[in-house]
């Protein structure tokens, strides 16, 4: 039996086969050994080496939300470390016993937003004895968006049963969202596992285009809902601006579910297909009719029409003449898949408006 735990200082879509057919594309077999990372990465999004394809375990509730389980080959990924005088990312390679990487999304059916910031664990077990037990990484990929993951050992081929502990969500909840998330949650899936139909999943070396600024599509997804902000978000917009990678992009709102007051919200996102960035420490300085209005932080929110965001109610805001001076001081507390490592890591203070 193997049992490993890996822990992340911060607490930690996928298409599968027969979803949506993006898997259709055959690719080659799987063997242990990755591509090189790309030489002299740019300090920005980047093409990684290759593509993968997965498979789904399954989807199941856990309490008001929907948990879904995903396997792929072992891969390397990487972590953030505070290097002292700021923020790196460190590698965790292959281990010897990986073999697969198993992914969970977690989002509400009802309105399909996909819920960032909840915690989540991962225990397989078969026969009722443990193999391994995993606290996973809050990740980020170029296909899949945001989601949770790690490395996994198992006792070869078989039926096993996968238990996904979900926590409740460090979010603002508004509108039909609100009062529901507030316990944490347990969801178990059966999972039929074989290595014959893990190296069969597709494998696609991307030669000519990996190191190039720029990032692969995300999975297109019948089933299972992708992390990905509105094409244009509700309300007044206020511009958007990139630092570091990472889009910033602002609104101002009068809705009665955000309060009496105006509500500044700003999305952030991967600078190509709008994929959610959280786990972020955001500040404002917001100045409107000649006046400052609000200087602080801005706390994480999730609301069905606008989604993940980061938010304040401002008084007196007016979003004609609205600016928000926004410094990003604490990178996204999250994992990364290739070609989002060297990114989302320092930032300069950008203006909206």
């Amino acid at each position: 039996m193997t049992s490993r735990r890996r822990f992340l200082a911060a607490s930690g879509t996928v298409a599968a086969a027969g979803l949506s057919g993006c898997l259709a594309e055959l690719g080659r077999l799987y063997t242990s050994n990755e591509p090189p990372v790309v030489s002299n990465r740019p300090d920005e999004v980047y093409v990684p080496t290759h593509t993968e394809g997965m498979r789904m375990v399954g989807s199941a509730d856990a309490g008001d939300l929907r948990v879904g389980v995903f396997y792929s080959y072992p891969h390397r990924f990487w972590v953030m470390s505070d290097e002292g005088d700021g923020f790196g990312t460190s590698k965790l390679s292959v281990e010897a016993g990986d073999d697969v990487h198993l992914m969970a999304a977690v989002w509400d059916a009802e309105t399909g937003v996909v819920v960032p910031d909840t915690g989540l664990s991962l225990e397989i077990a078969r026969d009722g004895d443990l193999v391994s037990e995993e606290v996973v990484y809050a990740m980020l990929s170029q296909r899949m968006g945001f989601h949770y993951g790690s490395n996994f050992g198992l006792d070869g081929d078989g039926t096993y049963e996968v238990t996904v502990d979900v926590g409740a969500p460090s979010l603002h909840l508004f509108g039909d969202l609100a009062g529901r998330f507030d316990s944490p949650a347990t969801a178990t899936l059966d999972f039929e596992y074989s290595s014959r139909d893990r190296d069969d999943i597709p494998y696609t070396m991307l030669d000519d285009q990996q190191g190039d600024p720029g990032a692969v599509k995300p999975m297109a997804m019948d089933a299972i809902p992708l992390g990905r902000a509105p094409e244009t978000l509700p309300g007044t917009a206020l511009g958007e601006a990139t630092t570091g990678s990472l889009r910033l992009v602002g609104t101002v709102l009068d809705a009665d579910r955000f309060g009496d007051d105006p509500y500044l919200a700003v999305s952030p996102q991967t600078p190509y297909n709008r994929l959610l960035v959280p786990r972020l420490g955001l500040t404002a300085t917001v100045a409107s009719g000649g006046a400052t209005r609000f200087d602080g932080r801005l706390e994480p929110g999730l609301d069905a029409d606008l989604g993940f965001h980061y938010g304040a109610s401002v008084p007196g805001l007016a979003g004609d003449d609205a600016t928000a001076d926004l410094t990003v001081d604490v990178p996204p507390q999250v994992a990364r898949h290739e070609g989002y490592e060297t990114a989302f890591l320092e930032f300069d203070p950008v203006r909206l408006g």
